[in-house]
């Protein structure tokens, strides 16, 4: 499935040689499932590149987290304190266990200066996230809950997911609660959707997983 969000990864982006250089330039680290890789406003003293598993983005809004964003294998993360030197806007979550290559800011400062080609990697990345917001921020004030839900079932079918016959499953450990905070409902908001949704005939779930059974109609239900 084709990733939407961020597309594309930025190590991919890269010619092989550039990759293998920025990685160089960091030292291996592991997180397990629920640890942070870094946290909301902590200041920004280096970036990650994500080598295996998946993180969440994640910030506190009226004493509830908000999902940002779900990074990948190849993906930048905090990249944007570094560039403007502004604390973390987010905390980073691991969703399941992650090998990531930690990198000062300092050396990445200085292989942008060498490197224009990931330079202009970097602004593209930047673009498409951009751009990922607006369209999240268009979902929030033009779509209700069940929408919003449905739309981002439909992006992890896309990215996530794994297609058996008719059906798609979700390879994404997420709970009720993560779902709700990267759509911006309430817990019971969230529950409501899903509910209603496996009543349609469109989902089936079970503990931390989605199948989506017709595919088809909720994409046309997440418009």
């Amino acid at each position: 499935m084709a990733a939407t969000e961020g597309r594309p990864r930025f190590l991919s982006a890269l010619p092989p040689a550039h990759a293998e250089a920025l990685l160089a330039l960091g030292r291996p680290r592991r997180y397990a499932e629920g640890a942070a890789l870094f946290h909301e406003r902590q200041p920004g003293d280096r970036v990650l590149v994500l080598l295996s598993g998946r993180v969440k983005l994640c910030s506190l809004s009226s004493d509830r987290e908000v999902i940002l964003g779900i990074r990948e294998p190849g993906d930048l993360l905090g990249e944007m304190s570094v560039l403007d030197g502004r604390p973390r806007g987010a905390s980073a979550i691991a969703l399941e266990p992650v090998e990531a290559r930690v990198i000062p800011a300092a050396d990445f400062y200085g292989f942008l200066a060498r490197t224009p080609a990931a330079g202009l990697a970097l602004a593209r990345l930047l673009s498409a996230r951009l751009r990922d917001a607006d369209i999240k921020r268009a979902e929030h004030l033009g779509k209700d809950s069940l929408g919003r839900v449905c739309a981002r079932l439909v992006e992890l079918c896309d990215r996530f997911g794994t297609a058996g016959g008719d059906e798609v499953a979700i390879d994404l450990a997420m709970n009720q609660e993560d779902l709700a905070a990267w759509t911006g409902s309430s817990r019971e908001a969230a529950t409501k959707a899903l509910r209603t949704l496996r009543e349609l005939g469109l989902i089936r779930t079970g503990r931390r997983t989605i199948t989506v059974l017709d595919p088809v109609a909720l994409r046309r239900r997440a418009l």
